[in-house]
């Protein structure tokens, strides 16, 4: 009598022959979504908050050097009166530096400011820490921001017409 094995056309019984013979030697992916989604939501939430914060502290930059050009503008202004009696144009730099720094006082800027004045180029520089929103989460509080700005006083013509 010879014996035969039948074999069922179902495709339940189809699937587990195959899954036992792939089993020994295929490596298990459970938990491998998980770790994908881990790994994109966390570069996505590095994204998010380096457009968030770092757009802030662009933004703090640009009014950083707007107020040290309007500081140094103001110390530009301050013309020694005894060199115009003498008909020279010369910056007084002690009524420059302290002109700029008490127009930098009326900001109420929280970081550092200095002013300086060579020649006829009065200087303005500002130092902040501009706080963050997102980044705080990791441990970065802040982002220094520096704003530098020069001015001169130009009298007279300066172009043909």
């Amino acid at each position: 009598m010879k014996l035969t094995k039948k074999m069922c056309s179902c495709s339940s019984h189809r699937s587990e022959g195959a899954a036992e013979r792939a089993a020994p030697n295929a490596r298990s992916e459970h938990g491998s979504l998980t770790a994908f989604t881990a790994v994109v939501g966390l570069a996505l939430f590095a994204l998010a908050a380096l457009v968030v914060d770092g757009g802030r502290a662009v933004a703090a930059h640009a009014t950083a050097v707007n107020e040290a050009a309007e500081a140094a503008r103001v110390g530009a202004g301050q013309l020694s009166v005894t060199a115009l009696r003498a008909g020279k144009v010369v910056i007084d730099a002690p009524a420059a530096v302290r002109a700029s720094e008490q127009y930098l006082a009326q900001l109420n800027i929280s970081g550092t400011t200095s002013v300086s004045v060579v020649g006829q180029t009065v200087t303005v520089k500002i130092h902040v820490a501009d706080p963050t929103v997102m980044l705080g989460i990791v441990g970065i509080n802040s982002l220094p921001v520096d704003g530098t700005a020069s001015a001169v006083d130009v009298h007279g013509v300066t172009r043909a017409d």
